[in-house]
């Protein structure tokens, strides 16, 4: 066989090469070509070298779609890590296309260098006509049993480590290695399953409290044989609480009601993939969620010990009100799990007043205050649940629903965007507090309103956002701020008014509500009464590396795909020097999020 006979099927793995290591620098920044030519390009070469080999005659054909899928697969997982900074599941990638408004986030995620990834896609084009019919190359049958053994040798080793954080692993031990990986500890789970068990009193100890009996706490029914409303609110942070814009309150009516409310400021949020449908897990079961995979896609039907279960017991009849499909984020079986005895979506909520996902907020909450006649008739006690949507990203909103007369500066910026749609739901639920008040239910109600997660974060935040967001805060912009979510506890003549700077997260929401109703729940979790303990330390596996904590006096990120561990004071978000304080929380972490898995392990998938 003449070199030049080889020279079309070199040129074919050439472009390959060049293409799998400009999305290793680009995603790990990852420099060494001895690292992508044994870990990272095999995989690759090695489906590539049975595309060859199955193609036949339709070879340059079954090239050119082999490469535009590679491409695909890079420029996904490329704005996946924009938007929300991890390497994405294989689950995550069949997920991509759920959402209405996922077009318009392409379009502010991508870069016109993203076209670099189908390049190649053109220049296989002008290869093909130039060897219309290559020889049959009969080296590609050791080409695939080479690549074939140095891809066991690496997925064995990658199977005997353990998936920490998905970004560093997949930096360590190859992309694809990492998909396979995850497979087979999803595949089973049942053989690696954590038999992690904590008592309630050695988990608060975990975290830095005396363990006190429920029925014990000070707070412990305070809101007693109260109607209980939980509001959601879509990508609300903490730092638009209390401040103005050129002198306009963001949330002005939320700042009203702190003045008779109960206000948690250093609340994170916990969320993993499922993000908003993760945080109704944890608000609705007091237990984490997976992580890299939604939880509520994972649920297998069983029926979990909830609050709207255990509140039944109380005489409380539950409905949660939602304006999108019921199916997405898997909610047509999250709903049942969590024991909703009334589930409103889109298909009871008018679809009208379109805004990104669906009916604007005004809709969403016109329609619960109408239900609550009927409810009130129906039940002894109603607990309702409302899961906003407007105020998503990416934040634009009709001139109509623009309460905020922006800066020059802010007009078509992300943050400016984002202060709009925020202004425009707490503008709702001002309204919503008010038709409470109107039915004359206000003082015989709990209610509380919390953020999901985090709107502003990813590389849709730009410079010029981090400049703007710098003068909003009077300092910048910090992963404190990104992850803090305001926590609100209000009621007619409940609370007079508090701001708590303790530590807290989202899987203590529903321990907290069950202990100012005065209602005992049998079964562990996670979280605890935010009213009664002074220390916390929490996990998190998505938006931070695996690995990462917080706690009531510093935040630990740990080693990640392109940056290295940082312990951080949680009151300044400076760093400091890691000592044997913070290797002791990093155990515990362990430990505690060990016995978070072992707690959802009876919920989900096998």
């Amino acid at each position: 066989m003449k070199k030049t006979d080889l020279l079309p099927y070199g040129l074919i793995f050439l472009l390959l090469l060049i293409k799998v290591s400009v999305f290793r620098v680009l995603i790990f920044d990852s420099k060494s070509i001895l690292h992508i030519i044994l870990i990272e390009f095999p995989m690759w070469a090695f489906l590539l070298s049975i595309i060859l080999i199955l193609a036949k005659n339709q070879l340059w054909r079954a090239v050119w779609l082999f490469n535009l899928l590679v491409s695909v697969i890079f420029f996904t997982v490329t704005l996946y890590i924009r938007y929300y900074s991890t390497i994405p599941s294989y689950y995550d990638l069949q997920q991509l296309t759920q959402t209405g408004s996922v077009s318009n986030t392409i379009t502010m995620l991508s870069t016109p260098w993203d076209l670099l990834f189908f390049l190649d896609a053109v220049l296989l084009v002008f290869i093909a006509r130039r060897w219309k019919n290559p020889v049959k190359f009969t080296g590609l049958n050791y080409m695939a049993v080479s690549t074939a053994v140095i891809c066991t040798v690496t997925i064995v080793y990658a199977l005997q480590q353990p998936i920490i954080d998905v970004s560093y692993f997949a930096k360590e031990n190859g992309f694809l290695q990492s998909q396979i990986a995850q497979l087979y500890n999803r595949s089973n789970e049942t053989a690696h399953a954590s038999s992690t068990k904590l008592s309630a009193k050695e988990l608060e100890e975990l975290k830095g409290n005396k363990y006190v009996e429920i029925s014990e706490q000070e707070s412990f029914g305070v809101a007693e044989g109260r109607h209980l409303f939980v509001i959601q609110v879509e990508s609300l942070q903490n730092f638009v609480i209390g401040r103005s814009l050129n002198g306009q309150e963001i949330t002005p009516h939320l700042n009203e009601l702190l003045s008779e409310s109960a206000y948690f400021s250093n609340v994170f949020q916990q969320v993993g993939a499922g993000t908003t449908s993760d945080a109704e897990w944890m608000v609705n079961t007091g237990l984490y969620p997976e992580g890299m995979i939604p939880t509520a896609n994972s649920l297998t039907g069983k029926e979990a010990p909830s609050l709207a279960r255990t509140l039944k017991e109380k005489g409380y009849g539950s409905a949660t009100y939602h304006a999108d499909d019921v199916a997405f984020w898997n909610r047509d079986v999250l709903y049942p799990v969590l024991g909703y005895e009334e589930i409103f979506s889109i298909e009871e909520i008018p679809d009208i007043k379109q805004v990104g996902f669906g009916p604007a907020d005004e809709v969403l909450f016109d329609f619960a205050a109408n239900e609550l006649p009927r409810q009130l008739e129906a039940y002894e006690r109603i607990y309702a649940n409302i899961v906003t949507v407007t105020s998503h990203t990416p934040f634009e909103m009709p001139d109509d629903m623009q309460y905020l007369n922006l800066p020059a500066g802010y007009e078509e910026m992300y943050i400016g965007n984002y202060l709009q749609s925020i202004r425009y739901t707490d503008e709702q639920i001002g309204a919503f507090i008010q038709a409470l008040k109107d039915q004359g239910i206000y003082d015989e109600s709990l209610i509380a309103i919390f953020g999901d997660h985090s709107g502003m974060h990813g590389t849709l935040v730009t410079d010029e956002d981090q400049r703007l967001l710098s003068g909003f805060l009077g300092h910048d912009y910090s992963l404190k701020d990104q992850f803090t979510i305001p926590l609100i506890f209000t009621g007619g003549n409940l609370f007079e008014e508090t701001e708590m700077t303790r530590l807290g997260g989202q899987v203590d929401i529903m321990p907290t509500l069950l202990a100012l109703l005065g209602v005992e729940h049998d079964e562990p979790m996670m979280g605890h009464n935010l009213f009664q303990y002074k220390k916390n330390l929490l996990g998190m596996r998505y938006y931070l590396p695996g690995g990462s904590y917080i706690q009531s006096e510093q935040v630990y990120k740990a080693p990640g795909a392109k940056l290295p561990e940082v312990l951080y004071d949680l009151k300044t978000m400076s760093e400091r020097a890691k000592n044997s304080e913070a290797k002791k929380h990093i155990d515990d972490t362990e430990t505690l999020m060990n016995y978070a898995d072992t707690l959802l392990k009876g919920y989900i998938e096998e």
